[in-house]
């Protein structure tokens, strides 16, 4: 074995003795009289020759006979050439070329050795030999140099990157690159020069590439590409963004210690002068007063009216507004295109303009313009969907908000794109619509391209435990019948403690119309009991009906009547009664709903606001057991902190934040009712949700902890309640979610004694998912102001099995 090192440049060598003295007899040399080759083995004689481009009794000169060595040094066969003359019949003046060459070995195989942190694939990509072809040392050395950069590129400086050969009997040769990848560098510190309006630590801040820390998570790692976007983009912007719009680094260096791994970074900063706003005006906008341009300009200080401003613009008279920031001016361009493109002009120009000049004081101001081609409005020509198989294209057409002959809105485009996802019957997330021109008038066509999923769900089971005894399930859930929107289900489970039956059926378009209605019949037996009342048995059916409030998209008007027979006692497997406590007890309720709903990405949303208030008249002229009235209200808030990802392989991950309030009071005495009118806290599976406390818990008088998920007391209902959560969340894909959470509520005996000072709180994480059997989810919360029989505090964490139920 032979190790290859640096390879030096081959020197070519010709001994014409008489071409160089010009003294031979004849100049014999000038013209061979013969040409042989030596050396070669596995290529012919006459190939090098023809090669070569000699031949004999053609008159040479110097220039030709370099051109035949160049010639086969380009063939790629040889390592060295040499071209002698020489003298064999001194008498006759023969003479003879010789053409010494040494063949290049044929790569037989060829690989990589050592890589660990990057894997062997990538390094062998670098690697460009072909096998059965004749080896060059400078296209190893290059592979060398292509290896060695690939590790750089990943913070690995102290690469070393070795070829090895062997050399068979054959002449053949195997070669393999042998890589010590040594340390990652780590950077070890950042120094900075010749900044004086921004902080060294400022500077350093704003850098992706941080110097090491204490801390095990503070690895300082060096990344080239980070390093480059460090330099040509973060430093600049942090600088233009107060105002040093002439920033630029001068000069950047990276002391690297390659046995120990460290680098150093050293910047040395030019920051230019601080430049201030000084005129702002807007040219070329037709359609749209200065004053509609001028309210999107972002650097008028609060004591310069609008008037002002719009006269300002109008006349470019100066207005000192403070220092110049470049983010602040990119964003209200961006603004201003936006608003040009929901008025439909998507084929509008705003460039902005900053122009440097120098006050009247000898200070650096910018004049800022705007300079706008509005063009021609676009207006929709045609709306195409494409992919959906299943579900009928006039359910799809019903989540629009732009039809075609409308003036194109980017708005009303994206809010179209998300309400098509939050049906929830296609893969997520959905492509993008496409715009696309519709003929030479400026028109356009969408398309919204979406690929159907499995939706609905069938499942059933059964169960043997103690205590329990024989129980189980049969479901069916499907929110797309028929490919029409329309939705149906179908709930039985059964069991020693349980006995619930529900048949549901949901059209959101009736004939085609902008009314909604809803049928559902019921049979639902508690899966707990009240003191000596046993468990309750509710019957009933509810039809509700809904349209549009003033044709609007997001708010509707629900109206319902519905009606409820309730038993109480003790009820054997499959609902068989052995008392009944309320006979003839029965409820007649009128009630109306009105609900705004602009939230995205359900049944996770990540942006958007629920608000819905809900009442109810109970007895009365409707007749029925009791009288009362029952008013609730919610309200659910989301927005988008950050988005990870670039939405390509899948889903981005959200992080959100969500805050939300529920409230509720009856007015009048819900009577036998009390067990579904009257209000419930604690838990997550009955009644009001308030996590870290049990269910029935938290009651009128205080907390009871005594209840428990089977067990309730006639004290433990309210006739009025307020709950509110605040979280953040990572919402992972639209089938799995994850939050912390902090909530709290408390419930009062009437709507007069509501004391919102007093509540109960909580503390906790969660996560839910869908899944075949429907949504599950579980969470871990921390109840602070539970209490021990003896009333002495008692606070503790306990975990909620939630299933069939999100809070969103």
């Amino acid at each position: 074995m032979r190790e290859f090192r640096r390879f030096a440049a081959l020197m070519t060598a010709i001994s014409v003795p008489a071409l160089a003295s010009g003294q031979d007899s004849g100049g014999r040399c000038v013209t061979p009289d013969s040409i042989r080759v030596v050396g070669n083995r596995r290529i012919d004689a006459a190939t090098v020759i023809t090669d070569a481009g000699l031949a004999p009794g053609v008159a040479t000169n110097f220039t030709t006979v370099q051109r035949a060595i160049r010639n086969l040094f380009e063939t790629g066969q040889f390592n060295d050439v040499r071209v002698d003359c020489e003298l064999v019949d001194v008498p006759a003046g023969r003479t003879v070329y010789a053409i010494h060459v040494q063949e290049r070995a044929i790569l037989e195989n060829v690989d990589v050795a050592g890589p660990k942190a990057v894997s062997a694939s990538t390094v062998r990509d670098r690697v460009d030999l072909l096998i059965g072809r004749p080896v060059d040392p400078a296209l190893v050395a290059r592979n060398v140099a292509s290896i060695d950069s690939l590790y750089r590129s990943r913070g690995y400086w102290g690469v070393r990157v070795v070829p090895e050969s062997t050399v068979a009997a054959d002449e053949r040769l195997s070669i393999v690159y042998k890589v010590d990848e040594g340390r990652k560098l780590a950077v070890s510190g950042i120094r900075v020069s010749g900044n004086a309006a921004v902080p060294a630590k400022d500077a350093i801040a704003a850098l992706k590439t941080r110097p090491e820390g204490f801390f095990w998570f503070r690895k300082g790692d060096f990344d080239s590409e980070k390093y480059a976007q460090d330099l040509g983009e973060r430093l600049p912007k942090l600088y233009a963004d107060r105002g040093f719009i002439d920033f630029e680094v001068q000069q950047d260096t990276l002391i690297v210690d390659r046995e120990r791994g460290k680098g150093l970074i050293e910047l040395k900063f030019n920051e230019g002068k601080q430049y201030k706003v000084n005129a702002f005006e807007v040219t070329g906008n037709r359609r749209y007063s200065s004053a509609d341009m001028a309210r999107f300009y972002p650097f008028a200080d609060s004591g310069v009216s609008l008037a002002r401003r719009v006269t300002s613009a109008m006349r470019r008279r100066p207005i000192q507004t403070g220092v110049f920031n470049q983010s602040t001016w990119d964003d209200a361009t961006e603004k201003i295109r936006n608003a040009l493109a929901n008025d439909g002009f998507i084929y509008s120009q705003v460039r902005p303009i900053v122009d440097r000049q120098v006050g009247p004081d000898s200070t650096p101001v910018v004049n800022l313009r705007w300079d706008i081609t509005e063009g021609q409005p676009a207006i929709i020509n045609r709306v195409e969907i494409i992919g959906n198989d299943y579900t009928t294209e006039s359910c799809i057409r019903d989540q629009l908000v732009i039809i075609p002959g409308d003036v194109f809105s980017r708005d009303r485009l994206v809010r179209s794109w998300q309400s098509i996802s939050n049906l929830g019957f296609f893969e997520t997330p959905i492509t993008p619509p496409e715009t696309r021109p519709a003929n030479d008038q400026g028109d356009v066509d969408i398309v919204f391209k979406v690929e159907e999923k499995r939706t609905g769900n069938v499942n059933f089971g059964a169960s043997m435990g103690q205590g329990t005894g024989l129980g189980g399930f049969i479901g069916l859930d499907q929110p797309n019948l028929m490919g029409k929107c329309k939705k149906g289900s179908l709930q039985w489970q059964f069991g020693r403690y349980i006995n619930d039956f529900q048949l549901s059926y949901t059209d959101p378009a009736i004939r085609r119309s902008r009314f909604s209605g809803t049928l559902v019949g019921y049979r639902s037996q508690s899966r707990y009991t009240i003191a000596d009342l046993g468990q309750t048995t509710r019957t009933g059916g509810q039809v509700r009906v809904g349209f549009p409030l003033f044709r609007s998209r997001f708010t509707r008007v629900f109206t319902s009547y519905g009606a409820e027979k309730v038993r109480y006692g003790d009820f054997g497997f499959l609902g068989t009664v052995t008392e009944n406590q309320c006979a003839g007890c029965f409820r007649s309720t009128l009630g109306t709903d009105i609900t705004r709903d602009t939230r995205i990405g359900i049944p996770f949303p990540t942006d958007g606001v629920l608000q819905t208030v809900s009442a109810q008249v109970n007895g009365g002229l409707l007749g029925g057991t009791a009288s009362f009235q029952r008013v609730t209200s919610e309200f659910r808030a989301y927005t988008t902190l950050k988005t990870f990802g670039d939405g390509q392989s899948g889903e981005r991950l959200t992080l959100l934040a969500g805050v939300s309030q529920k409230s509720g009071a009856v007015f009048g005495d819900p009577g036998p009712f009390f067990s579904s009118q009257a209000f419930a806290l604690g838990g997550v599976q009955y009644g009001e949700p308030l996590r870290g406390y049990p269910e029935f818990s938290v009651t009128p008088n205080g907390f009871n902890p005594s209840t428990n998920t089977n067990s309730a007391v006639r004290g433990s209902f309210g006739n009025a309640f307020f709950t509110t959560t605040a979280e953040v969340g990572l919402r992972v894909s639209s089938q799995f979610y994850l939050n912390a959470f902090v909530e709290a509520g408390n419930i009062w005996l009437r709507p007069r004694d509501f004391n919102p000072s007093r509540l109960f709180r909580g503390m906790g994480i969660g996560g839910s998912a869908v899944t075949p059997l429907g949504p599950l989810g579980l969470d871990w919360a921390y109840g602070f102001d539970r209490v021990d029989a003896n009333g002495r505090p008692a606070p503790k964490w306990m975990v909620h099995f939630r299933l069939g139920q999100f809070f969103y």
